[in-house]
């Protein structure tokens, strides 16, 4: 083959499509235009000049739409990172925060390639719903501020700017409605001298691009154990953050994404930004559902040009973003909160048929995060609240019968179910030794030994029965239970 036809089979296939390249160029435009009054908000959080988040949010889309796995996917700077990295900023300075950032975008390569991202799997789908449902409810959370203490045409606005993108679709969807809110809210709010809260209000617009550069810090070993600990907190919230949300859009797109490459891919996005003096980030979900769900984007040109445009309309449109009302951008994220919102998972017919533990599990990741404001302790909390769930669930499943031969010598024991630590703990107590006969069969056929607590258990089952003089035969093990009952009977000292 040609290296011509290599290339060109290297070519994404959207290359030529002009459909396509709308969308992706109007998709971009949008969420470029949202990105700003949200990067000037972690700015505050985390204590920074307003142009380090907005630089972060720029370097953080363009290099994660080049080097990340999941496509139309929106990283900039975020709320969760900027709370964690906002104490390291106060107490030794903005130096500290950039290696930090630096130093997190180098653990998240290494937890990335060491396939942190294959965890993903242990979550289970009630803590997913959770997760998203925590996401909308903070957007929307997120925009109350704006609607507190402000003049009364915001609340119009508000509502005129939800009535534009629910009805606009219906009379054409080549432009985005969101766009066509803020165009036509912005027009509105200049030509009429409407006084009520802009961008502008929100910090200065930067005039330049970054530049790149080393943190100001000294480096030595000092500074490393300062820092690490941020950094790791940092890179562990980015990956989950940016790993669930990769999850969420797959299941939007019905497409699969490399979760790997993300994981490194976030590192690398994290690292360029450090070097250019950004605050770091991770993968937003609310700009995402506009990129993806609202827009209708599915390439890394929307990602790419979310960033592009973010720098051009602050550098070279400053004036004209800075009157933007923020009314219009709060009715674009309380658009995409509702959106996001799974409603079907609180609906009474699904409530009703639900299990009340994996409902219980779904409450409990919405009530941590909304509580905490922090999606990675939501999830980790209902993760766990899920393992027990489905601990306690699988313990019960297990059963004991026994059967006695008809001439009283022998008694078989039937066990099934499932054997691990929180079921073996109450198999012990489910054998009568002072009574049973003089030979005791355990019958395995129908269950499985997963860890050492249950082949503990059984050797303490078989030690009572010794003290008593009786003797004891385990029978049916499966292969995998047999593999591991002959690797650590005996050797746990159970029941002496």
């Amino acid at each position: 083959m040609s290296p011509v036809a290599r290339l060109h089979g290297l070519k994404p296939d959207w290359i030529g499509d002009p459909k396509v390249w709308r969308t992706e160029v109007l998709a971009g435009l949008v969420v470029g235009l949202a990105l700003i009054p949200e990067a000037i908000s972690f700015s505050i959080i985390a204590g920074v000049d307003p142009a380090i988040g907005l630089f972060a949010s720029f370097t953080m889309a363009v290099t994660i739409a080049v080097v990340g796995g999941r496509r139309a996917m929106i990283s900039a700077a975020t709320g969760a990172v900027a709370l964690v990295i906002a104490p390291l900023n106060r107490e030794h300075g903005f130096g500290y925060l950039v290696a930090a950032v630096i130093l997190a975008g180098v653990f998240q390569i290494v937890l990335g390639a060491l396939g942190v991202a294959r965890l993903l799997r242990f979550i289970p789908r009630s803590v997913m719903i959770g997760f998203v449902n925590s996401l909308a409810l903070l957007v929307f959370l997120a925009q109350v501020p704006e609607l507190r203490d402000v003049p009364w045409p915001v609340y119009p606005m508000v509502v005129a700017g939800l009535a534009l993108m629910v009805f606009f679709p219906k009379i054409t969807t080549v432009v985005p409605a969101p766009l066509v809110s803020i165009a036509i809210l912005t027009v509105v709010t200049v030509a009429a001298g409407i006084a009520v809260p802009t961008v502008g209000d929100k910090g200065p617009l930067p005039s330049s691009l970054p530049v790149p550069g080393l943190p100001d810090v000294p480096f030595t070993l000092d500074t490393l154990t300062t820092i690490a600990p941020y950094a790791f907190a940092m890179a562990l919230v980015g990956l989950m953050e940016s790993l669930m949300t990769a999850k969420l859009v797959d299941d939007i797109t019905d497409t699969r994404s490399n979760k790997t490459r993300e994981s490194i891919g976030q590192g690398i996005a994290n690292l360029v930004t450090g070097f250019f003096g950004g605050m770091g980030g991770c993968a937003m979900i609310g700009q995402t559902m506009i990129n993806v769900k609202v827009s209708g984007a599915r390439t890394r040109l929307s990602t790419f040009l979310a960033g592009a445009f973010l720098m051009v309309l602050c550098i070279v449109f400053g004036p004209v973003v800075s009157d933007i009302p923020m009314a219009a951008l709060v009715a674009v994220m309380v658009m995409v909160s509702f959106a996001t919102f799974d409603w079907h998972s609180i609906a009474p017919r699904t409530l009703a048929r639900m299990p009340a533990g994996e409902i219980a599990v779904m409450v409990i990741t919405v009530a941590c995060v909304v509580a905490t404001h922090n999606l990675a302790i939501g999830v980790v909390v209902g993760s766990v609240t899920a393992m027990v769930v489905f601990a306690k669930r699988v313990a019960h499943l297990t059963d004991v019968t026994a059967v006695v031969d008809p001439d009283g010598t022998t008694v078989v024991y039937r066990v099934t179910g499932e054997l691990f630590f929180a079921s073996a703990n109450d198999l012990v107590g489910r054998f009568q030794y002072a009574s049973d006969p003089q030979r005791v069969v355990i019958d395995l056929s129908g269950a499985h030994v997963w860890d050492a607590s249950s082949v503990a258990a059984l050797d303490a089952i078989a030690y009572k029965y010794a003290q008593r003089g009786r003797t004891v035969e385990i029978t049916g093990l499966n292969a995998p239970s047999a593999h591991l009952h002959g690797r650590l009977s005996g050797e746990l000292a159970a029941g002496r």
